[in-house]
């Protein structure tokens, strides 16, 4: 597979998805403000890397102030983008917003800037990249950490195919704006590893879509943060089904439901 050239491949926005689970609230029910800050350190660190292909660490972040809380069940979506370029640092800024998935409703809830600096020697930093307009399947990108590897030092399956599920669970929530729930996996195949320290990222889209369910394909995706040298890892294809409140299905769009 021939693969980008690192020199030009300079990612603009770096985007880092999740949902406000039980195990990340506070006692009020909202995302742990300690938690919040974790996902925009890391989402700080793979936009500082993929800018320069060097290893970071965080020196410092400017004021940070919570502006609005993101509840238990929301997404929450932290994007990092290179805004300061320095001999041997990098100014991060990071904005973290929360949706609501049933109606779409999108609030700030935070944003401030990391100064990331580069570890050892690194090549001269390129400049700040222009902004261009996003457009292709949904993304979403982590670090692989070694607690999700398996004994053979590469990404745990479970650990790919829960990055994958969740990829396919926003995908599929924002495309109905109902509770969803995963069905089944029509197919999911494996083709190469992803190493700890590696980015992993998935694409993902709606392939197709009935009355009450939707199978969105999805690509997973290694980087490595020195070189920008990427490798489709995996692929799959999950059904997603709407349902009420007692997890019967229901019309992806209230108008279907007459129908």
């Amino acid at each position: 597979m021939e693969q980008p050239d690192p020199a030009t491949t300079r990612p603009e926005i770096t985007r880092l998805v999740d949902i406000v689970f039980p195990g990340a609230t506070n006692h009020h029910g909202t995302l742990f403000g300690g938690a919040a800050l974790a996902h925009m350190d890391r989402v700080a660190f793979l936009a500082a890397a993929r800018h320069a292909r060097a290893d970071f660490v965080t020196a410092s972040c400017e004021r940070i102030d919570f502006l609005a809380p993101a509840q238990l069940g929301e997404i929450i979506d932290a994007t990092g983008r290179v805004v300061r370029v320095g001999r041997r640092s990098l100014g991060v800024e990071v904005e973290l917003v929360a949706e609501a998935p049933l109606t779409g409703e999108r609030r700030r809830c935070t944003r401030g800037v990391f100064n990331m600096v580069a570890v050892g020697t690194p090549a001269a930093m390129p400049p700040v990249p222009e902004m261009a307009d996003e457009d292709g399947p949904f993304r979403m990108a982590d670090l692989v950490m070694p607690e999700q590897t398996s004994h053979y030092g590469s990404l745990y399956g479970g650990s790919a195919l829960a990055m994958m599920g969740k990829a396919a669970f926003v995908v599929g929530t924002r495309h109905a704006r109902r509770a969803v729930v995963m069905a089944s996996t029509r197919r999911v195949d494996f083709v190469h590893q992803i190493r700890p320290g590696d980015m992993a990222e998935v694409e993902a889209q709606i392939e197709e879509a009935g009355r009450t369910s939707m199978t969105v394909s999805t690509q997973l995706w290694s980087e490595n943060l020195a070189t920008g040298e990427r490798h489709l890892c995996g692929s799959g294809e999950f059904v997603m089904v709407a349902v009420d409140a007692d997890h019967r299905p229901v019309a992806l769009h209230p108008a279907q439901d007459s129908i």
